[in-house]
């Protein structure tokens, strides 16, 4: 099933919201000029997405969108993990039968759980589904580090095929890919250690910064993928400032002032998300002049 999953860069898109409402028409353009710049996947309702500011409906009426636009043209990948067991398990399903191509799936947060419970949260939500599913670890944001021991019987089961990983811990990482990097597709969850990580055997990245950069993420994969090293170390060395930056404050806040700053979507956020302090915009507002995806302020 792992043969299922992408190669290269899969964009983690945000939510975009006009005032108090989805903006579905700007998702649409979103979604459409990812396409455009080749990106690999696209992967809705991910942390990026701010999904635990979406009611039901909103996710569902994002979901339908994003399959409309999508039209099989990318695989579109669906996050649908929940620290609620059976929550995951209806998420899950409801995406699965709106047309997701996959899903991605965080571990528990808050009550986090033990290994045994960790195994029989993945299980059930494999066991309810038919398309496959990317494990989700950042630790970072939920508390659980996932253990790669875990992983490795949760990869007996034909659906639990990808593992995405952003935990900055190298060591783990490593452990991972020598427990299961010969049966599970796995993606850098770091924008700033994708080649690292591709050293190792990931077949890409699910990413925050190819929002605004998508060519350069494709380009920077699919090159490491066909052997052109130098030049994807390259592009990796060159966009570590922006990535810096797009992480200078909790994600998606300077990338959504980033978007903005591009006119491709509002930079609305949801409560609790505040925007982006003025120092920070300044330092990446000029990164991305550095970079020419907006134009240098005039004199």
């Amino acid at each position: 099933m792992q043969g299922n999953l992408f190669y290269g860069s899969g964009t983690a898109l945000i939510t975009p919201f006009r005032g108090n409402r989805v903006d579905y028409d700007r998702l649409e353009a979103l979604i459409d000029w990812q396409i455009d710049c080749e990106t690999d996947a696209l992967i809705v309702l991910g942390t990026t997405g701010e999904p635990s500011t979406l009611t039901p409906s909103e996710r569902s009426a994002i979901i339908e969108c994003a399959v409309a636009r999508c039209s099989g043209r990318v695989p579109l990948y669906v996050g649908t993990g929940s620290n609620c067991t059976r929550t995951a398990v209806e998420q899950s399903v409801e995406a699965a039968r709106l047309g997701a191509d996959g899903l991605l799936v965080v571990t528990p947060y808050y009550n986090k759980t033990s290994a045994t419970g960790l195994a029989e949260h993945y299980l059930a939500i494999a066991d309810s589904v038919d398309v496959p599913i990317i494990v989700y670890n950042v630790p970072g944001r939920t508390g659980l580090n996932f253990p790669p021991e875990v992983m490795l019987e949760l990869a007996k089961h034909p659906l639990l095929c990808g593992f995405k990983e952003a935990c900055p811990d190298m060591t783990h990482a490593m452990r991972l890919f020598e427990l299961v990097g010969d049966g599970v597709a796995i993606y850098s969850g770091n924008d700033d250690l994708v080649l690292p990580m591709m050293a190792l055997g990931a077949r890409g990245v699910v990413s925050v910064a190819a929002n605004i950069v998508p060519a350069q993420m494709h380009a920077m994969t699919l090159g490491w993928l066909r052997g052109e090293i130098s030049a994807s170390r390259a592009l990796q060395f060159s966009l570590l400032p922006l990535i810096r930056a797009l992480f200078s404050e909790v994600s998606p806040i300077p990338l959504k002032a980033a978007l903005a700053m591009m006119g491709r979507a509002e930079g609305t956020l949801r409560p609790p998300l505040a925007p982006l302090d003025t120092r920070r915009r300044a330092a990446l507002m000029r990164e991305m002049q550095r970079l020419r995806l907006i134009p240098p302020d005039e004199d």
